[in-house]
């Protein structure tokens, strides 16, 4: 397996608090992993290390084939790079239609005034329509993004966010607030992406988690305690002991 992420000895601390705690962690080129954990045991930090929002204090983080270190980069370069962020709050332009807003996350196309000015190329379209598809809003293009369900926003922003194209996708806590119905779906869409790229998902519903049928890796107090199958991890003394609170 081709190593896509490779994340060695990372450390932050924030006011003397070690939020990650030499850290190291490796994703494949094409592969799905889940990341779990307690409150606090750094998940959100260990993606804002690897998008470049925060700068660790110590370690490495080596990006594609061409061992690019990510330390360093802005955050604008990191995610040209094509590492793409899901935040737990879907952010869409919820007057445009759900079309218009597949057209303005096109790779190639860079911010709203290319989409106002501009008549959009077939191949654009066409790409657009296979996205939609893709996350099952096919019937919704012509319909305002601010009139969908919570579900179909979120499909909606994991489409914007595969427009771009990315090799790694970061997605935080994809089922919250979801229908049993519109979770089951966010599974099929996120293993259907991590056939032909990374993904890597934050998720407390170990129901979900469990769909996903993928590695999990176990996060605590900024170190990675155990990582292995859903059952392997679940079934480790250290962490029941985490997640029981013992």
């Amino acid at each position: 397996m081709t190593t896509l992420l490779e994340v060695s000895g990372v450390s932050v601390s924030f006011d003397g608090f070690r939020a990650i705690n030499n850290l190291s962690f490796q994703i494949g080129a094409a592969e799905m992993r889940a990341i779990i954990g307690p409150n606090g045991a750094g998940k959100t930090t260990f993606m804002d290390i690897v998008t470049g929002k925060t700068k660790p204090d110590e370690g490495r983080v080596i990006w594609g084939e061409r061992s690019l270190s990510l330390l360093g980069l802005s955050e604008a370069r990191i995610a040209r790079e094509g590492v793409g962020r899901k935040f737990q709050k879907p952010t869409v332009f919820e007057d445009q239609s759900v079309q218009e807003n597949l057209l303005m996350a096109l790779k190639d196309r860079r911010g709203p005034f290319s989409v106002l000015f501009y008549r959009p190329q077939r191949a654009h379209l066409a790409r657009v329509a296979e996205l939609a598809n893709e996350i099952g809003l096919s019937d919704q293009l012509r319909r305002k993004s601010g009139e969908l369900s919570h579900g179909q926003k979120q499909w909606l922003e994991i489409g914007m966010l595969l427009a771009q194209e990315p090799r790694l996708l970061l997605v935080d806590e994809p089922a919250a607030g979801m229908t049993p119905a519109e979770r089951e779906h966010t599974t099929s869409i996120l293993v259907e992406a991590a056939k032909t790229r990374a993904v890597v998902v934050v998720e407390h519903d170990m129901e979900f988690v469990r769909r996903l049928g993928c590695k999990v890796t176990v996060l605590h107090e900024g170190s990675v305690l155990a990582e292995g199958s859903l059952d392997h991890v679940t079934a480790n003394k250290e962490v029941i002991d985490v997640y029981l609170g013992r």
